[in-house]
């Protein structure tokens, strides 16, 4: 039997208080996604943060409309934020909104033995779902807690969720999670059927 491990995205304040309605969507989630993490790591599992790093030569950088490139390396609105990080946390760059393009996650997975991913974390539409099909396509298992991803658009959040789930992830809430764990000790595979 394989391990599980949790990966958040982009739990950075440069990202989460780009807009208002993002810092609202992660302050709703906070209470749940922290238990969430404290409740894998006491359980014995690993939780993996995926922080990007914005470089300045990528012509796709999202630089603000002050002519400043936002979650440089070593500034504080790049670090990751203190109330969802622990000690024993690993944390891995990324420098596009995958988690597994160009990186060492992959790899430092599989050192650890992980087969099972719970994808968390900031934009649900675009980090999150980008990062869950990557994982999908190494052959993870792949689960999502809906209430530990946010986004500062609900109805992408939902239209991300429900691309998910047909596709390539299980999703549950966090608190179903844990107790699926408990039950079995294992998250189950997802049966996908590009093929219905």
């Amino acid at each position: 039997m394989g391990k599980v491990a949790v990966l958040t995205n982009d739990l950075q304040s440069d990202i989460v208080d780009k807009t208002p309605q993002r810092a609202a969507g992660i302050a709703e989630a906070k209470a749940d996604f922290v238990a969430f993490l404290d409740g894998m790591r006491s359980r014995g599992h690993r939780v993996f943060h995926l922080q990007l790093i914005n470089l300045p030569e990528d012509p796709n950088a999202e630089w603000d409309a002050n002519g400043h490139l936002p979650v440089q390396l070593g500034t504080p609105g790049a670090a990751i934020l203190a109330d969802f990080l622990d000690p024993a946390d690993d944390v891995v760059v990324k420098h596009k909104d995958s988690g597994f393009y160009e990186t060492e996650l992959h790899e430092r997975l599989q050192a650890a033995g992980v087969d099972t991913v719970l994808v968390t974390g900031l934009q649900t539409q675009i980090c999150v779902q980008t990062t869950a099909a990557d994982a999908f396509f190494r052959g993870y298992n792949v689960w999502v807690p809906s209430d530990c991803v946010v986004s500062g658009d609900p109805e992408a959040k939902e239209r991300s969720l429900a691309w998910l789930d047909g596709y390539c992830a299980t999703i549950a809430e966090s608190s179903d999670i844990l107790r699926i764990l408990d039950e079995s000790g294992e998250l189950p595979r997802k049966k996908v059927s590009i093929y219905p």
